[in-house]
């Protein structure tokens, strides 16, 4: 399954209604095709689609609500989503999730509408009080913009009081799913933005490492004695045995340790088609490395089942990797949260981004000057 868009109307922290669109929506040029993934006819997604803005924007709070969005497409249990709690104490919040799904080539539309109740005893609990699924063939779309429309199309599936045995947090993707054999493969990184830990797992492919650290000749997980173990080699040296991926921390550093993690699984989600959420990407990393992350995906020849990464970054810089406006949001948040697609902003894709928005021509993409002033003034006092 692809996400196309998704609106979220009904959160607290937002200023509006949400609406995130995944798909290319300008003009489309041969070359430009390398870096998209075709879904059929002339929808092709946009495999990295950034989230940028100055500190507080917002652009964390977004995340979440996509995250939120896939776990209830592949019918995990609102309580248990970690990002949940961008719901707060809505009363009501009505979720949007339009998408492809690749197996019998449908186009998607789910709506599924959630309540806060507080509890004495767990805090705030969610329950879903109406949801309804729609489904329309490939076929039937004559135009691009007419593809999310769904208006006058009954529903093919609605949420029932009578179904007694569905959980009231959990979406009736869970049929739908069970029906098509569907999931969307997810790696969420957003709790990894200020923690690197490599947990044991498989082997780190050996290319991943030398990119990252070239005195590094191998970095092996082991078992000894029921007991888990790290054996880390640098060329030249002796090996080094750990027994907490924690003392990794001593010997590489933090960039080395989250890349060895981002990339990994990286490329399990360029193989399975899925989404990779991360948060200040360039946390840790230097531009080349998050620019090549962001190559990975937007390579035809490697990203062929239409990997998705989805990330936020406060570096301007990034947005010149793209040739397109339409796979890139600012947020601002001005007495509550917004998210625009550069596109809507910034009509031609010649003009330099990273000029663009620094320069403040975007408005809200810079520290207020009256703020940067009683800053300025304030350290000047202290001195």
């Amino acid at each position: 399954m692809k996400l196309l868009k998704i609106t979220a109307e009904g959160l607290p922290l937002f200023k509006k209604k949400l609406d995130l669109t995944f798909y290319a929506q300008q003009r489309i040029t041969e070359e430009q095709k390398e870096e998209l993934y075709p879904l059929f006819s002339n929808v092709y997604l946009n495999p990295a689609t950034g989230f940028i803005g100055i500190n507080a924007s917002g652009k964390t709070s977004v995340l979440k609500v996509i995250l939120l969005i896939l776990g209830i497409i592949n019918n995990e249990p609102i309580n248990h989503i970690d990002s949940r709690d961008i719901l707060g104490d809505a009363d009501k919040a009505t979720l949007n999730a339009y998408f492809y799904t690749e197996k019998n080539r449908k186009i998607c539309r789910l709506q599924t509408i959630i309540k806060s109740v507080k509890s004495k005893t767990e805090g705030i609990i969610y329950h879903i009080t109406s949801e309804s699924f729609w489904a329309k063939e490939e076929r039937e779309v004559v135009t691009r913009k007419g593809m999310l429309n769904f208006d006058g199309k009954e529903p093919v599936m609605v949420r029932s009081i009578r179904e007694d045995f569905l959980s009231d947090d959990v979406s009736i993707m869970i049929a739908v799913n069970k029906k098509n054999g569907d999931h969307v493969s997810v790696v969420d990184l957003l709790k990894y933005t200020n923690v690197n830990v490599i947990s044991f797992s498989e082997e780190i492919p050996a290319e991943v490492i030398t990119y990252l650290d070239p005195t590094i000749e191998s970095l092996k997980f082991d078992e000894k004695n029921k007991k888990n173990l790290i054996r880390l080699k640098f060329f030249d040296k002796d090996e080094i045995t750990l027994s907490d991926p924690k003392e990794l921390g001593n010997y590489l550093s933090s960039g080395t340790i989250k890349g060895m993690v981002t990339f990994s699984l990286a490329q399990e989600i360029l193989q399975s088609g899925g989404y990779l959420v991360v948060d200040e990407v360039e946390n840790h990393f230097n531009k080349e490395i998050v620019t090549t992350l962001m190559r990975f995906f937007m390579d035809s020849s490697l990203n062929k089942n239409g990997g998705t990464l989805i990330f936020s970054t406060h570096y301007p810089e990034l947005l010149d990797e793209y040739d397109r406006n339409d796979s890139i949001f600012i947020t601002r948040n001005r007495n509550g949260i917004t998210a625009e697609n550069l596109s809507d902003i910034l009509k031609r894709n010649d003009i330099k981004k990273s000029d663009a928005y620094q320069s403040g021509f975007l408005e809200g993409t810079t520290p207020m000057y009256e703020a940067y002033m009683r800053l300025k003034k304030s350290i000047a006092a202290h001195l």
